[in-house]
């Protein structure tokens, strides 16, 4: 059986419709921030087993960037929301 994802906007769609674009948890640092936090956020990453929030690309779809959270070793996912109402969520904290 294929995976599916339920997209916010297009329902639920075959897995292959999108692109994964990689973690979300780590936060971009402001663009006047030192070369070491650039360092960090770029090359320093953690890989986690289990349940992960991912940057998502509906690419075959509507184009929109989700947050998909999953795990990351059975494939199982959890929920789906669109990016920029994460980033918002994320802000308010």
């Amino acid at each position: 059986m294929a995976s599916l994802i339920t997209c916010p906007h297009c329902g639920t769609r075959p897995k292959e419709e999108f692109s994964i674009r990689g973690a979300a948890a780590p936060k971009r640092p402001a663009p006047t921030a030192r070369d070491e936090a650039w360092h960090v956020y770029v090359y320093v990453r953690d890989n986690p087993k289990g349940r992960y929030q991912e940057y998502w690309h509906h690419v075959a779809g509507c184009r929109r960037f989700l947050v998909v959270e999953r795990d990351n070793l059975t494939h199982e996912v959890f929920g789906v929301t669109d990016a920029a109402e994460f980033e918002r969520a994320g802000a308010a904290e």
